[in-house]
Order: C-alpha cells, then structure tokens, then sequence
C-alpha cells in the first residue's frame, strides 16, 4: 500500500455541507470583453477550422514535461500508470456508466502543489493514446496558468463562452502541434466566476463537451480548493477528480479539509507529487479516496 493510500485510509469520513450559491443571469460582455471576443472573431472569420497553435515541445521538454516524442522518459512511464483507470473509469458502459466519466478535474489542496503541471502532464500522456483525443480545459480563471506554462498568449475561453451565448465552443478552441490535444484557455477574468460556474450555461456547455466527441477525455486544470469555491463548485459537476499532493509540504489536515469539501463525487483519485520516497526514486505516487 502506497504513503498515499495509507494516508487516505485515515482520513475521516465526514460530510460536509456546500453553502448554496446564487446564480446570476447571463449579461452581455463588457465593453472591453466585446472588443476581445470581436478581435478573435475578426482574425479567424476566414477559417472553417478550428485555429491552430505551436507549443514549443523542446522547451516543455526542458521543463521536465512530457511530450509525444519524448521517449520513455520517467515522468512518461509514470503518468502512464496515472492515466491508466482515469481513462478505463471515462468509457465504461453500461449500469457502471459515470456520468460525465471523461470530464476529469485536477486540483489541490493548496496553490503551487504542481496542479497545472500535472494536468499539462496527464493531458499529454493521454494525448499519445492512438483511441483518443483530449481537450485541456483552463478552468483556474482568477490565476490561469495552462497558455503560459506551454509559451502561448491569453485568449478568449471558457469565461467568455459562458458570458456570450452567440461565442461557440468552437470559436475559442484551439488545435495544437499534438495532433490529438486540444486547448481552452480560461479567458476573460470575470467577478462573477463562481456564479457562472454554476450557471445554466456552463451545465450546457459541460453536457455539449462530454458528448460531442465520444472518444475525448477532458481534462480541467482547476482552482486549488481551499481557497476558492470555484473549484468546489467545478467539483460537482465532474465525472472524476485527481487531486494533486505535494510531498512533505501539504499538511493531513489541509489535505483532509480539501477531500471533506468534494467527497461527495465517489470518484476522487489523489497523487502524491514531488515525492523521493517510492521506489526508484519515483516523483509521483497513486492513490484512491474511497
């Protein structure tokens, strides 16, 4: 039994109660979101395909990520087992069906736990499966951090989706070098985050992204959840969660409190990050919150 596991096996099992939160009615994007979302349409009116970027692969390299022509690298080896029931539990069928299995949401206790690198990694593995296509989705929208961890520039996303009923999915999506990776930025910051998170629309757009492509896996990069209720809120509407752990850093109790706020998804898979203690000198380790 892995240190996580046995960490797991600790923890209480105790229910904790969402604050309900209020929904806002959908408004009209602000004057300076509207020349944003103009200026995107304007540069890509000519396109009957989804626009195209380059993430420079040597430099993620460099970083220590992985990339599809990387090799058999540790970190390919040891997100391959991280991937593995993440994408058998996405596809199964039947009376064992998750709802929304392929929508899967990484996440911490805390900010700088290694989130976004391990959603950028698991994105990326998953992205070298020869069945699937993965769609990575900026869902921290207060600190996104997917487009510049990969070198690109802010765009329009999520957020603005969510704001104007005429912008598509497909408006704000972008193709990458990976052939099987696509990206949707956070977009415009917005006050009302949380509300639009929980709005009608996102429900929407949610349903439109886990059934449109039946062969894709998305994957969140989400708020950490102690402090925000962004994240918690994103919970609720998530197939599966892996939660990201940094080793000897995070404390139980901060750790606890995060699984006590999304226990209610039966779901939840944690990783321990930038770990030395498993064998090989493995960085990550695997476990489930049951």
């Amino acid at each position: 039994m892995s240190i996580i596991e046995k960490a797991a096996n600790r923890f209480e099992q105790t229910k904790g109660d969402l604050t309900p939160l209020s929904k806002i009615p959908l408004k009209s994007p602000s004057e300076q979101n509207s020349k944003i979302i103009n200026d995107h349409r304007a540069r890509n009116s000519d396109r009957k395909t989804i626009a195209q970027v380059e993430i420079n692969l040597a430099n993620l390299h460099q970083l220590g990520m992985i990339t599809p022509d990387q090799g058999k690298t540790l970190a390919a080896q040891e997100f391959r087992g991280i991937k593995r029931s993440l994408i058998q539990n996405a596809f199964i069928k039947g009376a064992g069906a998750i709802h929304h299995g392929n929508l899967i949401m990484v996440t911490s206790a805390l900010p700088q736990e290694g989130k976004t690198f391990c959603a950028i990694n698991l994105a990326m593995s998953i992205a070298t499966e020869m069945d699937h296509t993965v769609l990575l989705i900026d869902a921290d929208v207060a600190r996104p951090s997917v487009l510049r961890t990969l070198g690109l520039k802010s765009a329009v996303g999520l957020m603005d989706i969510l704001l104007d009923e005429k912008l598509d999915l497909a408006d704000a999506m972008f193709k990458t070098n990976v052939d099987t990776l696509r990206i949707l930025p956070a977009g415009t910051s917005h006050r009302h985050a949380t509300e639009l998170l929980t709005s009608q629309a996102m429900s929407s757009l949610l349903n439109e992204i886990a059934n449109r492509y039946p062969d894709r896996i998305v994957i969140f990069d989400s708020p950490p959840l102690l402090p925000t209720t962004e994240a918690r809120v994103l919970a609720s509407q998530m197939g599966q969660i892996v939660m990201v752990v940094e080793a000897e850093v995070t404390t139980q109790h901060a750790v606890k409190e995060a699984l006590r706020q999304i226990e209610t998804n039966p779901h939840i898979n944690l990783v321990y990050n930038k770990s030395k203690a498993f064998a090989g000198g493995s960085n990550y380790g695997y476990g489930y919150y049951d």
